[in-house]
């Protein structure tokens, strides 16, 4: 009886188990990553540690970032020593823990098939891969953004009060580690204003979820640096770096920089699927409207992220948003792997409504076979580009092809051996396989299906040979 519950159980949670040891497995061969920053923020956690606040030993102050992150990070090298690489070892941990979270995501709106080749498209992207390699807050913040949003749709789903009032603390925490979790409210503001219901229907759970974000910031702020929020000298979101230094006067930063930026960062392949996405959905919009709300989660976000990302590079004209768009991005590349991968849930809609064999329907699904062999194809292409980085020393994700603009990296260890370049294969191998596994149903109903057409075809030409030899 326990073999059998734990071969139903690993049957049924193969798939993610595999992308999640392929992501592992590949992660772990490349880098670390190092540049100015991941300098920066490994000596505000080690200030933490000598001074109990996250200070610069070099600059005589606290970083410019709100502190959580630093107080996890310090927490970790007191249990495991204080090191770069363990640093970067507890990041690699947060990045798995956000591939799972990709994964609950997909799997509470759009159902598992989508749920699983968004994971796999947001595991093995060069982006993902090099942050989940480098001492940068940026990830930790994505998983309690991630975390948030998820516990905050089963509050909603549920209308338990407890739940949203969970949600609201784990938004405050998101926040109090990077600003750039603010950007987690638009999908869960959405997804409240379709499906809210009685209990969370009123002004004030809404007002109540921003408390404890407030309080935190307060005693954060105001009690315990004593400067208050509003301090002038580069340490909040109204006084950073990134929002006075501009660009240098022979730069003429272009508004497609972020997409130049996401050529490199996810691939062309990608993008086009997550654009046919969206093109399916216009064309069948009666069949699609369980997915709508959902896809108009993912591309508002996307586009929110990226709107700001441009407007404060090329409108504004400022160096660290147009320069460093691998990190202003970041909170959008798990709803544009949603957005791409919900292919897979309009494929399988599309191809029971073939019924009708109309050639508009015919074409529409044809479109989405496309999109979602864009999408295989990207897998295999980020995969290659995965291993050409990891045994680079040096990295830039460029945001203008013509310039060297863009955001750098410094790869400390690249590969030489051909032990790590095997291990990075079998991972992402690993990965196809719980992919395969999963859909392994519909490959064989899919092969059945073509058997009997070739049969059906045999015996047509079997047939009409004798019959013309008669006439």
């Amino acid at each position: 009886m326990l073999k059998e519950t734990l071969r139903t159980l690993l049957s049924e949670n193969y798939p993610l188990l595999s992308i999640m040891l392929g992501f592992a497995l590949v992660s772990v061969t490349v880098g670390p990553f190092q540049n100015f920053d991941t300098q920066l923020e490994y000596e505000a956690a080690s200030g933490v540690i000598t001074w109990g606040m996250p200070y610069m030993k070099y600059y005589g102050d606290m970083i410019n970032q709100p502190p959580l992150g630093f107080y996890i990070e310090a927490a970790f090298f007191k249990i495991f020593g204080l090191s770069f690489n363990t640093g970067v070892a507890l990041i690699t941990l947060f990045s798995i823990g956000c591939v799972f979270l990709v994964y609950k995501l997909g799997e509470v709106l759009y159902g598992k098939p989508t749920a699983l080749f968004a994971t796999a498209l947001f595991a093995f992207t060069p982006w993902q891969i090099v942050l989940s390699r480098s001492f940068l807050i940026d990830v930790p913040c994505l998983f309690f953004s991630l975390l948030c949003l998820l516990v905050g749709i089963h509050a909603i789903r549920k209308d338990s009060e407890v739940l949203f009032m969970a949600s609201s603390i784990l938004f405050a925490i998101a926040l109090l580690t990077k600003f750039f979790a603010i950007f987690v409210l638009i999908p869960l503001a959405l997804f409240y204003i379709r499906y809210r219901q009685k209990k969370l229907n009123h002004i004030f759970t809404v007002t109540a979820y921003f408390l404890p974000a407030l309080l935190i910031f307060f005693i954060w702020y105001d009690v315990i640096w004593g400067r208050g929020l509003l301090y002038g000298e580069s340490h909040t979101t109204f006084t950073h770096d990134d929002f006075v230094n501009f660009n240098p006067a022979e730069f003429s930063p272009s508004y497609f920089f972020v997409g130049n930026f996401l050529l490199e960062a996810v691939g062309l392949f990608f993008l086009i699927a997550a654009a046919l996405s969206l093109l399916v959905y216009l064309f069948r919009r009666d069949l699609f409207k369980k997915i709508l709300p959902f896809d108009l989660m993912c591309l508002a976000t996307s586009l929110a992220v990226i709107g700001v990302n441009t407007f404060l590079g090329a409108g504004l004209n400022l160096s660290f948003p147009y320069n460093n768009a691998v990190k202003y991005n970041y909170q959008a590349l798990p709803f544009l792997s949603l957005l791409a991968a919900s292919l897979t849930a309009k494929c399988a809609l599309l191809f029971n409504s073939l019924k009708s064999k109309d050639k508009r329907s015919v074409l529409i699904f044809s479109i989405a076979i496309v999109g979602l062999a864009l999408l295989a194809v990207a897998l295999f292409l980020n995969m290659h580009y995965v291993n050409y980085i990891s045994t680079s020393d040096h990295l830039v994700f460029k945001v203008d092809k013509t310039k060297s603009a863009g955001y750098s990296f410094v790869n400390s260890s690249p590969i030489t051996e051909s032990f790590p370049i095997a291990l990075q294969y079998a991972g992402f191998a690993f990965a196809l396989s719980g992919l395969i596994w999963a859909i392994r149903h519909k490959i064989a109903a899919a092969l059945k299906i073509i058997l009997k057409l070739l049969n059906l075809t045999s015996s047509q030409i079997g047939t009409s040979g004798p019959s013309t030899a008669q006439s």
